[in-house]
């Protein structure tokens, strides 16, 4: 959505907007709220996110501003759907490109029949393990300081449901794959498993959130477009201020 569409609608965010964002690559979702607040300064405004996308992924980021902030629970509960690229025939410590890989497979015994097959398992209520370099807190400290820092901590098995785990092409060592699932939900532990399964190793490599509950991507704005709107905004308040005082 371009700024000149963002003018044709009507914010009041303080009332509270829910505001569909395409999180750029190497963002954390507390970088794309701190954005978007200090944009709406001066207003004092609350601003959360409804689901954390992982700095190496992209896609749909739900905000809520205002008083709809409190409804985040009801927005972080939707089923969520996912695009992405895994690796095979190499494991990596974070499940994904954060960090070197440190173990290689070969890929010779690999068919694209057991390849189909594999994500069949995980189709359906399973139980995973959250990466070790992820934002789950233990004893008030996230796991991946911890795991930044070489300590062990023991992993909780957690229940999700994966309604779907499509293989949507195959150019090995990458595998395409399309998956929509409950939330809570972590795709890089589905690959890490996914490659344990074929008695090989996979990584995460590009993954695109598409949609959360009944938002689309599609339908996103890019924040750089939200910022120029805000600031845009901003000056023409400012101008209308200054000649109502003149």
């Amino acid at each position: 959505m371009s700024v000149q569409k963002l003018q044709e609608r009507t914010f009041n965010f303080a009332e509270g907007e829910l505001l569909l964002i395409n999180k750029p690559y190497k963002w954390t979702s507390f970088d794309v709220v701190g954005k978007i607040r200090n944009s709406l300064k001066p207003l004092k405004l609350k601003v959360g996110h409804a689901g954390t996308l992982d700095p190496l992924a992209t896609g749909l980021l739900i905000l809520c501003t205002g008083k709809l902030t409190k409804q985040i629970d009801t927005f972080q509960s939707e089923d969520k759907e996912y695009t992405g690229t895994m690796v095979l025939g190499a494991t990596t410590p974070s499940f994904d490109m954060e960090t070197e890989v440190d173990a290689e497979f070969p890929l010779d015994a690999l068919t694209e029949e057991a390849i189909y097959a594999a994500a069949t398992p995980f189709t359906g209520d399973i139980q995973q393990y959250p990466p070790a370099h992820s934002a789950v807190k233990i004893n008030g400290e996230r796991l991946y300081v911890k795991a930044r820092r070489g300590e062990e901590q023991e992993l909780r098995l957690r229940n999700v449901t994966v309604h779907v785990f499509e293989i949507t092409r195959i150019a090995l060592p990458e595998v395409d794959f399309r998956i929509a699932c409950s939330k809570g939900t972590y795709i890089r532990s589905l690959v890490s498993d996914f490659g344990r399964l074929l008695n090989n190793g996979a990584y995460l490599s590009k993954l695109t959130r598409t949609r959360s509950g009944s938002f689309l991507l599609e339908d996103a704005i890019e924040v750089t477009d939200m910022v120029s709107y805000l600031k845009l905004q901003r000056e023409l308040h400012t101008l209308n201020s200054a000649v109502a005082n003149s």
